[in-house]
């Protein structure tokens, strides 16, 4: 499920409130609503709603979305050369097609891969 993360700070606090409402002063609940209440005053006091709102879509986007390629090359050729400088682990596309940096028994290498955005058109 995703959620829209340029949702309006005031408009969420007046949720909370209105959902503390319903519990009793004292009562575990109402103390945790007050705890995320206060929290999200902090952050649109220090002004770090924008960087809270990343947070949240970030915390929010199943891992699969994040998996990106850092680095796209035309030809395996232009990849080959890049490879020495490369960081195991780091995902490239070569000519559209996805690749992860591995070590190999003479030093860095290519070895195809899949994003997840490529498997789930094949289903």
């Amino acid at each position: 499920m995703s959620y829209k993360s340029d949702f309006n700070i005031d408009d969420v606090l007046k949720t909370v409130g209105k959902v503390a409402s319903g519990f009793q002063d004292g009562s575990p609940e109402d103390l945790a609503l007050r705890v995320a209440a206060v929290g999200l005053y902090f952050i649109r006091d220090q002004d770090m709603v924008e960087q809270y709102r990343g947070f949240f879509r970030d915390f929010y986007t199943p891992a699969a979305q994040s998996v990106k390629a850092t680095r796209s090359f035309a030809t395996k050729d232009e990849a080959n050369a890049w490879v020495p400088s490369a960081t195991p682990g780091e995902i490239v596309l070569v000519a559209a097609q996805a690749h992860v940096v591995a070590k190999g028994p003479n030093g860095l290498l290519l070895v195809r891969t899949y994003l997840p955005s490529e498997l789930e058109a094949t289903k």
